[in-house]
């Protein structure tokens, strides 16, 4: 059995996933996408279980031609509107490639098929929703509770790869400011 990210990710993530592992990640197809593209589009239903292999993943909101940052995949992990996906109800996001991204791809289609053929994929859903919860909660008392400064000093702290991975004007949306603020930020906290 060839172990490869996607595996070790269920490995790590989720280790009662084992029934049906190995033909759930055969079932995914590899797809590349430019820097730049669109992977999902407001008002489009989640269609596709999406897992990043390689690349850098934005999600964004979008409304009268602003953007607004709220999260960036850069390593491996799934990039999917989950609640799109499971609910079949138009996605809110966005999701754009900032980098040459390779992505693997399930249809809705085999998905449902492995949750009716196996119980580890009712265990799946019901974990990964837990956990979108969760983080969403966490994020938004963040978002309301800290200061622009200390919400930086958390992505310093617990996201480095971010700061070095990612335009300085993206994280400065994530965080709600103009990339000059940003930059004050960073100059009084390199002092």
């Amino acid at each position: 059995m060839t172990k490869d990210q996607l595996y070790e990710f269920f490995m790590r993530e989720f280790p009662f996933n084992r029934e049906g592992l190995q033909c759930f990640i055969n079932s995914f197809e590899t797809k590349l996408f430019k820097k730049d593209s669109l992977i999902l589009e407001n008002g489009n239903s989640e269609r596709q279980l999406r897992f990043l292999d390689e690349g850098i993943v934005r999600e964004f909101y979008a409304h009268d031609g602003k953007e607004k940052n709220i999260d960036f995949f850069t390593k491996p992990g799934f990039v999917t509107d989950f609640y799109s996906f499971i609910t079949d109800k138009p996605s809110k996001k966005n999701q754009q490639c900032i980098t040459n991204t390779t992505i693997r791809i399930l249809s809705r289609e085999k998905f449902h098929f492995f949750l009716q053929e196996y119980h580890c994929g009712r265990l799946f859903v019901r974990e990964i929703f837990e956990r979108i919860i969760e983080k969403k909660e966490q994020c938004e008392l963040k978002q309301f509770i800290n200061t622009p400064e200390d919400n930086y000093l958390d992505i310093l702290k617990n996201k480095a790869a971010w700061l070095q991975k990612i335009p300085q004007y993206h994280i400065a949306s994530y965080l709600g400011i103009a990339p000059e603020t940003l930059s004050r930020i960073r100059k009084r906290i390199s002092l």
